[in-house]
């Protein structure tokens, strides 16, 4: 009895290993369950890093593209002059998630105030690493009505 629990034991392991990364390939279309969970946790990882004023952590969700081309100053007074809904946000969900052309796509609402701030958060995945390209508010809703 042992020695086939043992064996299912490896099997399963085995099994385990053999699962393509989640990032591997980046197929257009929306993002598979895996993914979601993974990009929900790196944005939410920046967004709680943001909101503490922990900005090199904040900063090192970035892509290596962004932190080449913006240095973390830059990205402080970005941060502080056009995002500071994340700073002071009063919680935030995930909507759709979409791939196009090799870059992730992922929907976030966030609160602060009396307002909802959509916005669309742009990342790359290098393997399986990922990295925040840029954040789009596409528009505020009044708290209410969202």
């Amino acid at each position: 009895m042992k020695g086939f629990i043992a064996i299912c034991l490896c099997a399963a392991l085995l099994t385990g290993c053999a699962q393509k990364p989640a990032f591997e390939e980046l197929a257009d279309g929306p993002c598979s369950g895996a993914q979601v969970e993974l990009i929900d946790q790196h944005i939410s990882g920046q967004i709680d890093a943001l909101a503490k004023r922990d900005w090199k952590q904040a900063y090192s969700f970035a892509s290596e593209d962004f932190q080449e081309r913006v240095e973390v100053d830059q990205f402080i007074a970005i941060i502080e002059t056009q995002y500071a809904m994340l700073i002071n946000n009063q919680g935030y969900q995930f909507n759709q998630c979409e791939i196009a052309a090799g870059m992730i796509m992922q929907e976030v609402g966030v609160r602060s105030a009396e307002e909802v701030f959509n916005l669309t958060y742009r990342l790359s995945a290098n393997g399986s690493t990922l990295g925040v390209e840029a954040a789009v508010i596409n528009g505020v809703a009044d708290q209410l009505n969202a």
